[in-house]
């Protein structure tokens, strides 16, 4: 169980990252409201962590600037 629950997690992650590099967003927050549109309901839990969050923003950011 522990284990499909990583592998949701990272799925939902991976789908984050795609969605930040899109340059459609300016947040990690943003993502996160675009990742709970598309029914991703554990999209808070999955983006909980301070890491998650600057990584997500991070690409956000970059995909601005080009």
């Amino acid at each position: 169980m522990i284990h499909a629950e990583n592998e949701a997690l990272q799925a939902l992650r991976a789908r984050a990252y795609s969605l930040a590099e899109t340059g459609q967003f300016d947040s990690a927050h943003a993502v996160e409201q675009a990742l709970i549109a598309e029914g991703w309901p554990n999209a808070a839990e999955a983006l909980q962590s301070e890491y998650s969050r600057k990584a997500i923003s991070e690409r956000c950011q970059a995909a601005k600037v080009h």
